[in-house]
């Protein structure tokens, strides 16, 4: 297997982290975003949506999808699990991982693709015709993320992680969402309370490295 990398798009680090908690090795290749790499041939022969991370199994097929990517690792590693023990956390941190995505991180990415000024006609990510930066869904990507801010502070009121007793696949991507609203300036890192606490907890992890 390869793993087509880049070193600070948040997806491909969310596949990194995975790999560091299951403690699997897998040969890595750098593709270089700043060189638009990714949207150019022979790249797009690979992924044709230009996107990253993409995993290219030993017979030529190819997983172009950061969760996709560890849903199979995850079947062919499943100890120790990070998407669930029992049929319910299967099902809690599916709930989470989607919550996380499409209400916290989603947010994120609608304010940093339409604010910047590398981004211009590249307000989706990948491969697509050029796409006009619309400025009205910065204010809707901040306001997203100030909501999901205050409503993951209150669900982490008396709890360690967020989605089960344990860490899991929700904690790792609501990690990548936090770290990326810091690095895309949309946040300036102060947390409430009990998100930070949690904050704390999951910063301390090795794979929060990766």
């Amino acid at each position: 297997m390869k793993l087509y990398d880049a070193v600070w798009a948040p997806n491909p680090r969310r596949v990194r982290m995975y790999l560091a908690e299951k403690g699997i090795t897998v040969e890595r290749r750098m593709v270089d975003l700043a060189a638009a790499e990714n949207l150019q041939e022979p790249f797009l022969s690979l992924n044709p949506r230009g996107t990253v991370p993409v995993l290219e199994l030993d017979d030529g097929q190819v997983i172009a999808d950061s969760v996709a990517i560890c849903r199979y690792l995850e079947a062919l590693h499943p100890d120790p699990p990070l998407f669930g023990r029992d049929p319910l956390e299967i099902a809690r941190i599916e709930y989470w991982t989607r919550k996380i995505e499409a209400e916290g991180y989603a947010g994120v990415v609608y304010a940093f693709r339409n604010r910047n000024k590398h981004m211009t006609d590249r307000a989706l990510s990948g491969f697509w015709p050029p796409v006009p930066q619309l400025p009205e869904l910065v204010m809707r990507g901040q306001n997203m993320w100030g909501w999901f801010v205050d409503n993951l502070d209150d669900h982490l009121e008396g709890r360690d992680w967020i989605a089960t007793d344990a860490y899991s696949f929700a904690d790792l991507t609501a990690l990548m969402a936090v770290d990326f609203a810091r690095a895309t300036k949309l946040s300036n890192g102060d947390l409430p309370p009990a998100l930070a606490r949690w904050y704390a907890r999951v910063s301390a992890r090795p794979s929060a490295q990766a």
